[in-house]
């Protein structure tokens, strides 16, 4: 039986109490199969809380292959809640773990101790955020055709993901030839990391407009040492950021999935045969982004006498057609409409004003727009301007309901996130 757990901590060491209580659970008739992405959430409080209790929780999703029953499960998640120094304290006070079953396969189960579908699952977006990470589609018992996307939308806010970018290029536009070895990347990746970024985006081919192509064995030759690095220090743990590869070159796609990459972000679209194929059998998340030209050519854009939300909605929807026709998982597919990719500045504007609006189609939405030139006509040329320009954008994505939002200064983000969703409530 598939199960999906929430599990949340805002006392102590919070990740190493997910992590423990992730060892814990996983064994006694219960196998974890999956961990979402850890996001952060202001705690819920009364009016009549001391302000101490005032901690933000960790919160993640598992999903689970469960041999036993939910009645044994509960018991099981209540050792371990004593097990951390959970003893009936107050429902509103901080506490070093808290272990909910959210969906027990398409059962409803309704006990003296057990509500399954838990009853605030659709309306807690530090429950929904990590679930849309994990399954968009999963409809809930109860819900009709709702999948978790559809309730995350409902909502008034939205927790996103965090991708920071790690550029391995000599010619990227704002840091190229800056990561160029281990020495300078490991502090950029590390500060990304302890700022609590949830995905790391490895590229080794600038796309920014005027960037000479490199072939797929160059490609390679300069992301291979970064990723199994990357992949060496995560090896063994239970938490941490996802390994996204950043090519629009199927070659250089499968040696990244061989080597045990998460994400493909395909700056391709997601439109060649070989890039599909590879989607289609990989059981990975697929980033499909909308362009014109790959590398960017400023002179190749959407008609500027039509609305250019339109005009990459209506690519999207062709796209969609044709990536169910060809046996596509939908779920696995994450769609970025290519900000600056295509788009002259006012649409890339307009894109930006509307891109939440393009998870109506049932993907999760991913929007890179982190110091891109469009910004340039109110913003100052130095990457302190650029990046504070950017922040101001990202909150209003944030707004939005964007699931992933990729940016260079991953720890500056996440700091004024923390404060703009204390106050968003």
């Amino acid at each position: 039986m598939r199960v999906y757990l929430g599990l949340g901590s805002n006392l102590g060491d919070r990740r190493n109490h997910l992590s423990r209580a992730i060892d814990a659970l996983d064994g006694h008739g219960l196998t974890v199969t999956r961990v979402s992405p850890v996001v952060e959430s202001p705690a819920l409080l009364p009016d009549s809380a001391p302000s101490d209790w005032n901690l933000p929780y960790l919160n993640l999703v598992l999903e689970c292959e469960a041999r036993c029953s939910p009645e044994q499960l509960r018991i099981r998640i209540d050792e371990i809640q004593r097990a951390f120094g959970r003893h009936g304290e107050s429902h509103w006070s901080p506490r070093p773990i808290d272990v909910d079953i959210l969906l027990w396969g398409r059962e409803h189960i309704v006990t003296e101790r057990l509500t399954i579908p838990h009853r605030d699952l659709v309306c807690r977006s530090f429950v929904l955020a990590p679930l849309v990470a994990l399954e968009p589609r999963l409809t809930i018992p109860g819900q009709g055709r709702r999948t978790v996307l559809d309730c995350s939308i409902a909502l008034d806010r939205h927790i996103p993901l965090w991708m920071g970018i790690v550029n391995v290029t000599p010619d990227s536009f704002s840091d190229g030839g800056r990561f160029l070895d281990w020495a300078r990347i490991e502090p950029h990746v590390a500060a990304m990391v302890e700022a609590g970024v949830h995905i790391l985006d490895v590229g080794g081919e600038s796309t920014r407009p005027g960037a000479t192509p490199v072939d797929p064995a160059t490609e390679w030759s300069r992301v291979e040492p970064v990723l199994e690095r990357l992949i060496e220090q995560s090896a063994g743990r239970r938490l941490g950021p996802l390994l996204s590869l950043d090519t629009r070159h199927a070659e250089v796609a499968e040696r990244g999935l061989n080597l045990g990459v998460d994400i493909i972000n395909d700056v391709g679209g997601l439109t060649s045969p070989a890039m599909v194929a590879l989607a289609k059998g990989s059981g990975k998340d697929w980033v499909a982004m909308h362009h014109v030209t790959v590398p960017a050519d400023p002179r190749a854009t959407l008609p500027a006498d039509r609305d250019p939300y339109d005009g990459v909605e209506r690519w999207l929807l062709a796209q969609m057609e044709a990536w169910e026709a060809k046996g596509l998982d939908l779920g696995r597919v994450i769609f970025d409409p290519g900000i600056g990719f295509g788009k002259n500045r006012l649409q890339s504007l307009r894109l930006l004003r509307r891109a939440g609006e393009f998870r109506r189609h049932g993907l999760r939405v991913l929007v890179g727009h982190s110091r891109k030139s469009f910004m340039k006509s109110f913003s100052g040329e130095d990457e302190t301007g650029n990046d504070l320009v950017t922040l101001g954008a990202s909150l209003n994505l944030c707004a939005q309901g964007v699931d992933v939002i990729r940016v260079h200064d991953v720890p500056l983000h996440t700091s004024a996130y923390r404060g703009w969703s204390h106050l968003a409530g």
